[in-house]
């Protein structure tokens, strides 16, 4: 399984940038996709992911980037798009996404779903920097 991310940047403060995540190697049926961040000094953390396959393509979201932050994948299901809103100082971070190859436990989601844990594959990631 390969996934690669691109569209990082150096960015001003309150502008824009849509993240890709494409995913190659893989025939999961049901799976799910998430971006994660990881900023210096500090823990990989999710900050949404999105349900894909037979299931509804439901999008999740860490409550400190909702309104900002924008999952969606494309119709084919190997391409995830992060586009990242009103960017902030704190948004400077590496992004990751990452796959899981089988569906979350209903009780145990939304939590499960930003778990890095739950993930077994992953790309290199993608640096964004905001400045001010």
């Amino acid at each position: 399984v390969q996934l690669v991310e691109s569209g990082g940047g150096l960015v001003q403060a309150g502008g824009s940038l849509r993240l890709s995540c494409s995913a190659a190697g893989f025939s999961f049926v049901d799976y799910a996709i998430g971006w994660f961040r990881q900023a210096p000094g500090k823990e990989r953390e999710g900050v949404s992911y999105i349900r894909i396959g037979n299931l509804d393509k439901k999008p999740h979201y860490i409550a400190s980037v909702k309104g900002r932050f924008i999952i969606t994948s494309a119709s084919d299901g190997n391409t995830v798009y992060l586009q990242i809103n009103d960017l902030k100082l704190e948004d400077t971070a590496n992004k990751y996404c990452a796959i899981r190859n089988k569906m979350f436990v209903p009780s145990q989601e939304p939590e499960n779903g930003f778990s890095v844990r739950q993930y077994e594959h992953w790309g290199q990631g993608t640096q964004v920097t905001v400045s001010s």
